[in-house]
């Protein structure tokens, strides 16, 4: 389960009694704070604490720019303007702290991200439970015939079940494993920091993660695009939701023009012209690659 009914009942506490401040408040993200929001089988984000608002972004940036700023007239049109000439100090202006429930192998990807502060439950001094991502049938996948960090084809039928039946039993085994070598009867066990090397990456872990802004929009970029692993999709997936209550005007720009724009080439912009002025332009007469080639036609047909 995600949460222990304990842990449910200190969140439910802690929002019976709000306290009031002089700082800065996110109406949309004082609706997330402590909530956890569930992600595949067992895990979760939620929000521990956060600091500013779209109003921050645009303080920042009339603080730094002076009167440059004043041919914008709104916030919104500045924010827009910060996010398309590609500033990034006004954004880290805002922050937010994380508490996440990961596979380990999700945690392994994640925190190649290293522009945040991270703190992670700690196998040395405690004991992991017994909770493991096992895929949901539609997620097993064959590799990818193309990409060769990527999926292919669902596993169907008998195949999909088997490797259903490996990945629990293999979990449970390595765990049983891992409890026996903890506490023997009569026998002092191995520590925990040497029995935990025996346990499967898809074993669950815990941390909280604090990034601002600039950097949490820059690992939304890459993780909730529709090629990345879905596993760590569907964590940024959450956290999107959560970012788009926290600043709104802020968002929207990075929705338009980060998750639904492309950046060109300048061998791509001047395919481009030359189909606008009616050239029927090839792969071999682009100068691109083979892989440039796909990926152009991937967006622009």
């Amino acid at each position: 389960m995600p949460l222990t009914p304990e842990q449910e009942a200190e969140i439910a506490e802690a929002r019976l009694h709000p306290r009031p401040t002089l700082r800065a408040v996110a109406e949309g993200m004082e609706r997330h704070l402590y909530l956890a929001h569930p992600v595949l089988d067992h895990g979760f984000v939620r929000v521990i604490d956060y600091m500013g608002d779209d109003a921050a972004i645009t303080q920042a940036a009339r603080v730094s720019y002076g009167r440059g700023t004043k041919a914008v007239s709104n916030d919104e049109g500045l924010i827009r303007y910060l996010m398309r000439h590609w500033h990034s100090t006004p954004f880290e202006m805002c922050e937010v702290k994380f508490h996440v429930k990961l596979p380990v192998f999700v945690a392994r990807q994640w925190i190649r991200h290293r522009t945040a502060n991270v703190n992670e439950y700690s196998a040395r001094y405690s004991i992991l439970d017994r909770e493991f991502y096992i895929p949901a049938p539609e997620h097993l996948a064959a590799q990818s015939t193309v990409n060769n960090q990527g999926r292919g084809e669902p596993l169907q039928g008998e195949e999909a079940q088997r490797v259903l039946d490996w990945l629990r039993e293999d979990a449970a085994r390595a765990y049983d494993h891992y409890e026996a070598m903890l506490s023997r009867e009569g026998q002092q066990g191995l520590a925990r920091e040497l029995a935990r090397m025996n346990l499967p990456a898809n074993i669950y872990t815990q941390w909280y993660w604090k990034i601002d802004l600039h950097n949490l929009f820059h690992f939304l970029r890459l993780r909730a695009d529709a090629h990345a692993q879905y596993e760590i999709r569907a964590y940024a997936e959450a956290m999107c939701g959560i970012v788009r209550d926290w600043v709104p005007l802020a968002w929207a720009a990075f929705e338009d023009y980060r998750l639904g724009g492309v950046t060109l080439s300048a061998k791509a912009v001047e395919v481009v012209k030359r189909r606008l002025a009616g050239e029927a332009v090839t792969q071999e007469t682009s100068g691109m690659s083979k892989g440039e080639w796909r990926e152009f036609e991937g967006v622009w047909g």
